[in-house]
């Protein structure tokens, strides 16, 4: 499970770097650079639902448990 969301996290990080590079692309080509830019930041928002959505996943079936300060 530690991987699994490390390589979701890795890809939202590569799809804001490339979001990143289309916006500082130069304007030649702006219609074209605008479309890829949004494509990537729409595959970061997918990214994230997905690894939101596997983590209470994998949290409901009992793959993980939540850790941290008990409460008393």
């Amino acid at each position: 499970m530690k991987y699994f969301a490390m390589v979701g996290f890795f890809g939202i990080l590569a799809s804001l770097g490339v979001a990143l590079f289309f916006m500082m692309k130069r304007r030649d080509a702006e219609h074209s650079a605008g479309r890829k830019m949004a494509r990537a930041l729409a595959l970061r928002v997918a990214l994230s639902i997905l690894l939101f959505v596997g983590i209470l996943l994998a949290w409901s079936l009992g793959y993980i448990q939540p850790t941290g300060i008990p409460v008393r």
